[in-house]
């Protein structure tokens, strides 16, 4: 089937719905409703359940390929899959890939090894979990993202590669948390982001950083271990 329609039928605000003083906003149209219903006549469709397909849609590695060209220069177009299966698998998707995306803070932290072992952060004070910058290892002079130097004490090490495949905006989602996880100063303003202050002032953990990347790995193996099993996208 072809694209659904424009973008502005799929996605245009609707008039808010209030309740107990909060305002909802569907994103969905009545138009998209209407439009997915039609396509899938034999099933119940709700606003969710495309929300959700959009969402895991946007992850197939087939739809950024078919439509490369259109993305750098436009908003999405989101086509119907041929079969209402298919479409139950790229809600599915969406639905398990929010989930996880969302609750990245609560998801459990990927072990990894440590240079000298884990027991000898038992006697860690705050201090010892500082962070600058977060760099790679070496092996040699080559690059080895198996492991990363957190601070001068503790060096992650076994750090599956495949953790590096999740990528958002054209960079892993591990490397975003290496840049942001440290100590910057803007170079106009002078102004410092410290991420250590994030983590004792606000998290109320100064090892925040550390098991943020930890977390990163889980939620980066296990969003790349969902797109895999997506249905080829056939249109």
């Amino acid at each position: 089937m072809n694209a659904s329609g424009t973008n502005g039928e799929l996605f245009a605000t609707e008039v808010p719905a209030k309740s107990a003083g909060t305002t909802r906003r569907h994103a969905i149209t009545d138009a998209a409703l209407a439009h997915f219903q039609a396509a899938y006549p034999t099933e119940t469709i709700t606003k969710q359940d495309i929300f959700y397909y959009i969402y895991g849609l946007l992850h197939s590695e087939d739809y950024k390929k078919c439509y490369a060209d259109n993305l750098s220069k436009e908003l999405p177009r989101i086509p119907c899959v041929k079969k209402a299966a298919d479409f139950r698998v790229f809600s599915q998707a969406g639905r398990d890939l929010a989930g996880l995306h969302v609750n990245y803070e609560s998801v459990t932290p990927s072990p990894v090894n440590y240079e000298g072992g884990a027991l000898f952060m038992d006697s860690f004070t705050d201090a010892d979990y500082r962070v600058e910058q977060m760099k790679f290892g070496k092996q040699g002079k080559e690059t080895d993202k198996t492991t990363v130097i957190y601070n001068h004490k503790i060096t992650m090490t076994n750090i599956p590669l495949e953790a590096y495949d999740y990528v958002v905006n054209g960079k892993p989602a591990l490397e975003w948390v290496m840049e942001r996880q440290a100590v910057t100063t803007h170079k106009e303003s002078g102004i410092v982001n410290d991420a250590n202050l994030w983590a004792t002032e606000t998290m109320n953990d100064a090892s925040y950083p550390l098991k943020l990347f930890q977390r990163v790995i889980t939620v980066s193996l296990e969003t790349m271990k969902i797109v895999r099993a997506l249905p080829r996208l056939d249109i």
